[in-house]
């Protein structure tokens, strides 16, 4: 297990790994400010919607870090704030929902005693997460055989949660059982997660990886050397769809097409209820230089046009199996996703 942040209680921070440095460098960063820790997860220096989702838990506690005059009203700035940095990783906003929560309820409490409240809500939600890694990993396991070869996109392991992962997961727990288990590793462009941290990361854990571009997909599968796909997710819709790094679609399309099976791997956390289908998850556009200067080099002409859209949305008609903390669920989703769903939290009055 890798945890990508971990808090700090003798500094009152958060410490943080710098996943835009990695496979080259380790550097951890010290995370003081509710602002520091906007900029870690707009600039992709923490990513993988489970570890976004818990370290802007730990940024609400950071508003109190310096005891503001308005404490309550720095808190609610700051979740607002945070509220912007990624609009497609649910989890973000499963996080922050949790500790506005917590805000709510302890109206008019010292200072002390609402950080206090709001550090063990934090802690907590990193807590279930990374149970939630470890049961993502058993059920996964469950759905693989000694001597599979796994395909995997983008990156899900335990630096983009609290240190399973989610997608990963199954794979890094193989090791522990004696599974043996290889994985292709998709490059994962632009930014280049799959060759940067998942491959640093399998590696690491002596699962062994092969690196792939990410055109090379189809090929594979045609030549017979994959036999599942696995991926995570940044937001499950109520009937399935499912919102991942771009290029997961094309995926699923490439498995159904060679017969192979198309999993899903994502905690509770990230199915959203309130979102009916796939055409209504705001996808993410991120900046040009991304695809036309990678990594500081321009590849690409200055006056050409680019499209830079984050995630892309797989149809539910393409999952195999939706793998959760709670079990494998398989299609019609809609209904067995519903079944999985937690009673709604009892309203808070404002006091």
């Amino acid at each position: 297990m890798i945890p990508p942040l971990h808090w700090n209680d003798e500094a009152g921070r958060v410490d943080l790994l710098d996943q835009t440095r990695l496979p080259v460098e380790e550097v951890w960063l010290p995370i003081e400010t509710p602002e520091q820790m906007a900029e870690a997860i707009r600039m992709l220096r923490v990513r993988g919607a489970p570890a976004i989702g818990i370290a802007a838990a730990y940024g609400v506690v950071l508003a109190l870090r310096e005891a503001p005059a308005e404490p309550h009203r720095a808190v609610q700035d700051v979740i607002a704030m945070l509220a912007e940095t990624r609009p497609t990783a649910v989890n973000l906003f499963y996080a922050l929902d949790r500790m506005r929560r917590v805000v709510a309820e302890h109206a008019g409490v010292p200072v002390d005693t609402l950080r206090t409240r709001l550090l063990g809500e934090a802690k907590g939600i990193n807590r279930e997460d990374l149970a939630a890694g470890q049961r993502l990993g058993e059920h996964g396991l469950s759905l693989f055989r000694d001597g599979m070869t796994v395909l995997t996109h983008c990156h899900a392991g335990g630096v983009a949660t609290s240190g399973y992962g989610t997608a990963l997961a199954p794979l890094l727990l193989s090791r522990e059982r004696g599974v043996a288990l290889h994985a292709f590793v998709d490059e994962t462009r632009p930014l280049l997660q799959g060759s940067r941290i998942t491959a640093w990361e399998l590696t690491r854990a002596g699962v062994p990886a092969t690196l792939i571009t990410d055109s090379m997909a189809g090929h594979v599968m045609q030549q017979g050397r994959v036999d599942a796909v696995i991926v995570g997710a940044d937001r499950i819709a109520a009937n399935g769809d499912v919102a991942n790094k771009i290029g997961t679609y094309s995926l699923a399309v490439l498995a159904q097409a060679h017969g192979l099976p198309f999993y899903v791997s994502a905690p509770l956390s990230t199915i959203d209820f309130g979102t009916p289908t796939g055409r209504d998850i705001v996808i993410e556009e991120r900046d040009r230089h991304e695809v036309t200067h990678g990594f500081g080099r321009q590849t690409a002409p200055d006056a050409v046009t680019v499209y830079n859209p984050a995630f892309d949305v797989t149809p539910a008609s393409l999952v195999s199996a939706i793998i959760t903390e709670h079990g494998v669920v398989r299609p019609p989703y809609e209904a067995a996703l519903r079944a999985l769903r937690p009673p709604a939290p009892e309203p808070v009055r404002e006091q």
